[in-house]
């Protein structure tokens, strides 16, 4: 089921990110400018030869860029809980529905979680900003947790249907290699124990 899903028409948009900047000058560096995102923050790597009017107008176009693309992906909590409605009955057959889906900024070391007893689902602010496709995966994935509560194949056989399952959790599996933080779905179910 390789299917688009696109927020409804009357959706709102999504709020205007606003980043705090840090430039940061590279001796080593002799072309190339880069920039990321990084716990709110958007990193802009210059080289040090840079005149000041050359660096303001590459952190400009830097900016620009990444702001975009957060905003592109960036949804409010009705946003999420809109988004899970739809993936719920695209991929599950209507079969999932949290009582609630929220962000939260105390999820640092998972990209979500979900409480089946309360039917809560909650998604970690660091996705804000990743590619659609990551974003739908978690919260796809905490969707399934409302029917099977733990990693077996009958949870992965739930997921199959995603187009793009594999990519996003390489996605994932690489930005938390490179933050090096552990499994990112290892424990992402409160109230079940993985061995029952």
């Amino acid at each position: 089921m390789n299917q688009q899903l696109p927020f409804e028409s009357g959706s709102p948009a999504p709020a205007e990110p606003e980043f705090e900047v840090e430039i940061r000058r590279s001796a080593r560096r002799k072309r190339s400018v880069s920039a990321r995102l990084e716990g709110g923050r958007i990193i802009v790597m210059v080289p040090d030869r840079l005149s000041a009017r050359e660096e303001q107008r590459y952190v400009d176009d830097m900016v620009a860029k990444i702001t975009a693309r957060t905003r592109r992906s960036r949804f409010s909590d009705a946003d999420l809980a809109r988004r899970a409605e739809q993936l719920s009955r695209t991929y599950l057959a209507g079969a999932a529905r949290p009582a609630g889906v929220r962000w939260v900024t105390n999820q640092n070391s998972r990209w979500g979680s979900c409480t089946p007893a309360t039917r809560q689902i909650r998604l970690s602010h660091r996705l804000q900003g990743m590619p659609q496709e990551v974003v739908d995966y978690v919260l796809l994935h905490e969707l399934a947790h409302l029917l099977v509560p733990r990693h077996g194949p009958r949870f992965w056989a739930l997921l199959e249907g995603y187009p793009h399952l594999e990519r996003a959790k390489g996605f994932l599996e690489g930005v938390a290699h490179a933050e090096h933080r552990p499994e990112p779905f290892a424990d992402d179910v409160e109230g079940v124990d993985e061995a029952d």
